[in-house]
């Protein structure tokens, strides 16, 4: 089969985040499928950029095809990020007809985490006579909606709307990461037997051969095990939805009891650290972001994992966390403050989950998890290690994605 997957943002090993695409599309090449994947050549969350000489370029990471087109430099969500989408729609757009013939698709994913990128992906399918596949990453409008407080009459909303709808309505099948999500998309316009759900999951052989960590947050851990207390861990970004404030108002609760040990970096950071020094925290860590493949190093060196939201009522359809993804492949418990549609650590049962912005809550969590025998806590980790083997590898959710268009 010839699969040809649009995705903005789409990374890889070698440029990072996101991974999403490269993991699925390596599942692809390995079972006999030729991908194409087409991607801009600037995103917000990718490490490394693709250096282009010209409008695009092409390269083969792994076996899968990339074609990058050239798109500018931006910064925030404002006009700047609005441009960068148009001039990689406007591409795409134009080389509609080009992709259809070279490629000769037999199914075309589109996978950006804003819709608007279905009207050039639905041209190249009308071309080639391809399936045509929305998968849904994010729901917009309501995002920006919700989380940015974006009135449903601004312009850019109103373009959003009408390409989700859109969206629902042409594509052959939708494949959405959130589980929650098949009563709002019927609502848009989706008939009901277009609906699949192939959530986030972990990439197996990144855990068959970690790279050890940095030697300054080797030498960190190991000064805070010299404490011989717990250690409740954080990887990931540190950013506002990500609940690391309520975490460091828990901390007042966990002194003398546990440590607190962050890792990541985001926009939260500085002012972290700042309420860190100035609250004296003293049992709160916070070192700077590790190399992906050393997660599963640093995970090895803590005791208890955590991970939290604030509340919102868009995790009413469902959350997908990798995070939450790569604490349960290293057979950690979790403490789990949420509130949403879905609960993976309730579903494996790998932990506690707790209300959302509530610390003395984290902490009693905490507390209940450092009171345990060791071997009751390994055996709350294993049980998520389990889950996700079964369920959660990509793998398994590469071939599951295939059988469901």
């Amino acid at each position: 089969m010839n699969i040809l997957l649009v995705n903005h943002y789409a990374g890889s090993t070698r440029h990072g985040m996101e991974f999403r695409p490269f993991y699925l599309a390596r599942e692809w090449v390995r079972a006999g499928h030729n991908v194409q994947i087409v991607a801009a050549s600037y995103s917000h969350v990718r490490t490394i950029q693709p250096k282009l000489n010209d409008v695009a370029l092409s390269e083969n990471v792994e076996g899968i095809d990339y074609h990058w087109y050239n798109t500018p430099v931006y910064k925030g969500n404002g006009i700047g990020r609005v441009k960068n989408m148009l001039s990689f729609m406007w591409a795409l757009w134009c080389d509609a007809k080009r992709l259809a013939l070279e490629i000769k698709p037999d199914v075309v994913i589109a996978s950006s985490t804003y819709p608007m990128d279905i009207w050039p992906v639905r041209r190249i399918a009308k071309f080639s006579g391809a399936k045509l596949v929305y998968e849904v990453h994010d729901l917009w409008p309501l995002s920006p909606m919700e989380l940015g407080g974006m009135s449903r009459w601004h312009p850019f909303i109103v373009w959003v709307q009408m390409a989700e709808d859109y969206a629902y309505r042409c594509a052959d099948k939708v494949i959405s990461i959130l589980p929650k999500t098949k009563e709002y998309m019927c609502a848009r316009g989706m008939a009901p037997e277009k609906f699949a759900y192939v959530p986030n999951g972990v990439d197996e052989e990144e855990w068959a051969e970690p790279i050890d960590m940095p030697e300054d947050a080797k030498d960190c851990l190991r000064i805070l095990r010299n404490k011989n207390l717990p250690l409740v861990g954080y990887a990931g970004t540190h950013g506002l939805a990500n609940a690391l404030d309520v975490l460091l108002d828990a901390s007042t609760h966990l002194k003398g009891r546990a440590e607190l040990v962050l890792v990541g970096n985001g926009p939260e950071r500085n002012a972290l650290l700042q309420r860190v020094a100035s609250e004296g925290l003293s049992n709160v860590t916070m070192l700077p972001a590790i190399p992906k493949k050393s997660i599963p190093r640093f995970l090895d060196a803590i005791d208890i994992a955590y991970i939290g939201w604030h509340p919102n009522p868009l995790y009413r359809f469902g959350i997908s966390p990798n995070k939450l993804m790569d604490y349960m492949m290293a057979g950690k418990p979790i403490v789990h403050s949420v509130s949403a549609g879905n609960d993976p650590v309730a579903d494996a049962a790998c932990g506690f989950t707790v209300p959302p912005s509530d610390p003395r809550a984290i902490a009693e969590a905490v507390l209940k998890m450092v009171e345990m025998p060791k071997e009751e806590r390994d055996f709350l980790g294993s049980k998520g290690r389990e889950f996700i083997l079964g369920k959660r590898i990509y793998s398994v959710l590469a071939k599951q994605f295939l059988e469901q268009i």
